[in-house]
């Protein structure tokens, strides 16, 4: 959300250039005031529709800032059949977590739904690989479940103290 302001700022700015210009026109004086009124109108209309649009999922074809990462963290998805596939993407270098749609593909949908229950039953996460290449055709898998994390080591040496805190004795009253 800290961004917003950025995209809306330049917005503002030609609206008001355009404004300016109709005003300093030799146009008739009614011209110049509706054109001032419009501009008044869409300034606040182009903020709304921007923060309306923070909450909506962006298509995946849509995206070209961050259009050439190699792989997501897929943090949560929600599949609607026949409709589309809803994802919530970690994606490294960006701050904050973002909120994508995929278009309907049955084949896509039980990929992601086999490695959401292999990340379950891991108890790892799942990544999506290329999330924003354009075509799905790939012989290796989009979504896939990270293996199983490592157990920790079992053997404890007797003479290793380990996280164990060690007073001195001069320390202990």
């Amino acid at each position: 959300m800290d961004h917003v302001i950025y995209l809306f700022a330049p917005m503002a700015f030609l609206a008001a250039v355009l404004a300016s210009i109709s005003i300093w026109s030799r146009r008739a004086l009614w011209i110049k005031v509706v054109a001032l009124a419009t501009t008044m109108l869409l300034i606040p209309t182009a903020y709304a529709g921007i923060l309306d649009l923070l909450s909506k999922p962006k298509p995946v074809h849509l995206e070209w800032i961050v259009g050439s990462v190699e792989e997501a963290m897929v943090l949560s998805a929600a599949i609607w059949e026949g409709e589309a596939i809803y994802l919530w993407l970690k994606i490294d270098g960006v701050g904050e977590p973002r909120y994508y749609v995929l278009p309907w593909d049955l084949g896509l949908a039980e990929e992601l739904q086999e490695a959401l229950r292999e990340a379950a039953h891991n108890r790892s996460g799942v990544l999506m690989r290329l999330p924003f290449e354009p075509s799905w055709a790939r012989d290796d898998p989009t979504f896939y479940a990270l293996p199983q994390p490592a157990l920790p080591p079992k053997f404890v040496d007797p003479n290793d103290p380990g996280p164990l805190l060690y007073l001195h004795p001069e320390t202990e009253s």
